[in-house]
Parts: C-alpha cells; structure tokens; sequence
C-alpha cells in the first residue's frame, strides 16, 4: 500500500503511520532498527529496492531523505511525503521525504520525529556523500554511517578525505565489496605451505578504491610492500582484477578477466576458477547492517594502512 502526502508536515506524516497501522495492521514491531537514507531524487527508487530486499534480513523503517527539486518542478519550499507498507516495503515500512527549498535544509529535523524509539539509527549515503559524514546533520544522530567512494565525484580523493576524518561507526562500501576477496585470501595463505608472503601486487580499475582498501589491508596485516597497478575501466570488469601473492615456494594469483569468475593459480596445484562476483547494494547493505557497532578492522586500515601509506599506483594499459 502507497499513500502519498502532498504539501504536509512531519507531524502529519507520523499521524498517517499511526491510522495505516490501526486500519491496516501494520506495525512496528520487530523492527530493529531505524535505517535512515539520504539521496537527490533520481536515487530514490534505487536505494528503496536495495533498502526493501536488505530489510527482509533486517526488518527496520526506511526513511528517506531527498533533497533538490526534480527537473521542471516549480515548488520554492515545502516537503511531500509517501507512505509505503506491506508489499510495497519489504519487511519494513518505508517514509519517504521529498524536501523542496527551505524545507531541505534542516534533515534532521525532518527525521527526528519519524525514528523508531529506543532503536539504533544507521544512516546511508547510497550517492553523493558530505565530506564528514560524521559531522553531518544525519552523521550526528546515527550509530552507524554508511557511504559508498565508489560513487563519489572522485572516489580516491573521498577516501583520503574519510581516512582523515574517520570516526568509530563509519563505514563504505568500498571495504564491503572486499568481503569475499579477503575471505578468499585468507583461506589461501591458511594452506600450507605457510612460506611467508615477500610481495604483493593489486591489480585494479583506475577508478576502483576498493582495490586501493585491498591493497592498504594486505599491506597493514602482511608487513610487506603492496605494488598497486592501475588498468583502464573495462567494459567487461569493473573493480579489482587480481591479486598476486609472491613467497618462494611460488607466487599464487587470483586473476578476474570476467565477471563473477576468478581464476586461482598455486604451485603444485592445478588452475581452478573460483567464484568471485561484485557485490550489489543490497549484500553489501545487508552485511553492514548484521553489525551496530564500530567496524574496527576498517578502522585501522583506513587510518593506519590507507591513510598513512597510500600505495603508489602505476597505470598500465588494459
């Protein structure tokens, strides 16, 4: 069920959640959490679909945040509103706030009266991101703020920026997409025999920072030097290509020349290919959301491995 709200208030907004669920049924209970999403209006539909598939893990309310007017809108100031249950919104109920004008340049006020009580608050950035986030009108009331480099103006620039203004509770999707690469990895370097790693080569898209938190990670846990190659974007493959682990007893790879599927190269051992796809919104939103407190592993890489040595990058052709 949809129903739309024009020209309203927050207060009226919280009076039709209560009628929906006295007519409807829909409740609030189960919710664990309120995931709070702010975006331009043509993010909107994306991030809800996202948000409603990562909700039947994580039952939450959904309020998104949407700011600018929409091409040939002639609205000065105001807010309208949208209401969506039941199978419109995933396990969750989802708010949807588009703010014109003066209406949109106080966020947080526009969500304080609509958060669930007594439950975290996660705040996602699903696009253009502020430069703290943490600092930010939706930063200062959230336990957990998400934001994707990926889909910044310029992804390496944003993450010298986050590594330097990082705060317990802030995570990207960056280091999310990274989850099955180091799981991967791991595994490999568990199987003897346990030579220890001499050199390590990244390979990635140019404009992919996932590769740059891969390669500060391998640094930071490996103690060795981290070469960072850079490849034009491919139509193909997007993101990081490979990885080459150097010991004595022979180098092992993991080679991504297509989509979702990695080759694995180690000695004495034949070639297999191993399943490696790229991350959608929806896993990546869904695993940071299985954890409220701080991630402190990306903490220490974006400081201490990223931050206070960024890998040289060489750019080769593709």
């Amino acid at each position: 069920m949809i129903v739309d709200l024009p020209n309203t208030t927050i207060s009226k907004v919280s009076k039709s959640l209560v009628q929906i669920r006295e007519q409807g049924g829909a409740v609030a209970l189960g919710r664990v959490l309120t995931l709070v999403i702010q975006t331009n209006f043509k993010g909107i539909e994306p991030a809800i679909h996202s948000a409603n598939e990562a909700s039947r893990e994580h039952p939450c309310r959904i309020i998104v945040v949407a700011d600018g007017d929409a091409k040939g809108s002639k609205k000065t100031s105001g807010l309208d509103a949208q209401i969506r249950v039941g199978g419109d919104a995933g396990a969750s109920e989802v708010i949807v706030l588009r703010a014109h004008g003066e209406a949109a340049k106080d966020p947080e006020s526009l969500v304080t009266g609509l958060l669930l009580p007594d439950a975290p608050v996660v705040a996602w950035w699903p696009s253009e991101a502020p430069v703290k986030v943490s600092e930010s009108a939706i930063g200062r009331i959230a336990t957990r703020r998400i934001t994707d480099a990926a889909n910044q103006s310029n992804p390496h620039a944003y993450l010298r920026q986050l590594a330097k203004s990082y705060v317990p509770g802030d995570s990207d999707f960056a280091w999310t997409r990274l989850t099955l690469w180091r799981a991967q990895l791991a595994a490999i370097l568990d199987q003897p025999p346990f030579d220890p790693v001499t050199a390590v080569e990244v390979t990635g898209a140019v404009d992919s920072p996932s590769t740059d938190l891969l390669a500060a990670w391998l640094e930071l846990k490996l103690k060795v030097k981290v070469k960072l190659i850079r490849t034009s974007r491919g139509k193909a493959v997007a993101g990081i290509r490979g990885v080459k682990l150097i010991r004595k007893s022979g180098d092992i790879e993991i080679v991504r020349n297509v989509p979702d599927v990695a080759t694995l190269i180690q000695p004495t051992q034949p070639t297999r290919e191993i399943t490696l796809p790229r991350r959608s919104d929806r896993d990546c939103l869904s695993e940071d959301l299985r954890r409220l407190d701080p991630d402190d592993l990306f903490g220490k890489v974006i400081k201490f491995g990223f931050h206070a040595k960024t890998p040289t990058p060489t750019v080769t052709k593709k």
